[in-house]
């Protein structure tokens, strides 16, 4: 039995919360995964063997195009774009969002919904406000999702 995962993990980095790098970086040293940083612009993410960073040219949803197009099936993308999500289940692999939710075929059309109101509302001028800042019980939700999720697609491409 090799060492080498038969999965990995690509990360939606443009929007993704600085605090949850280190997690990300952890889990990658903790379970020796191959981690990729997507974004249109440059990160200053430590890189090894394991981490690389992928910069992509700037415009809507090219990084989402990227992850979706290089992604295997059994591949962990960690991303809070709900449509890159739905992509992803829709190739077999596993979406994670930055406040530990664990995207799945019903949910993420449930989300996909709520998405495209809301941006009717927007539309209107009526304002919706954002997202709550991260927080503590956020972080320690998405470290215990990745770990989860990680452990799951080892049970299963072990086999």
């Amino acid at each position: 039995m090799s060492n080498e995962l038969k999965f990995q993990l690509w990360v939606d980095a443009d929007a993704l919360p600085n605090v949850l790098r280190e997690i990300i970086l952890r889990a990658s040293d903790r379970f020796l995964l191959s981690v990729t940083f997507v974004a249109n612009q440059h990160l200053n993410i430590p890189r090894s063997t394991r981490i690389s960073t992928l910069q992509v040219a700037q415009g809507a949803d090219v990084a989402d195009q990227m992850i979706v197009d290089k992604m295997s099936a059994q591949d962990i993308v960690v991303t809070q774009d709900i449509p890159l999500a739905a992509q992803v289940i829709a190739k077999g692999g596993i979406a994670i969002h930055p406040r530990g939710e664990i995207f799945t075929e019903s949910n993420v059309k449930a989300r996909l919904h709520l998405r495209d109101f809301m941006d009717t509302l927007r539309g209107a001028g009526v304002q919706t406000g954002g997202p709550a800042p991260m927080n503590e019980r956020d972080k320690r939700e998405f470290a215990n999702a990745l770990e989860q999720t990680i452990r799951q697609q080892l049970r299963k491409t072990q086999h």
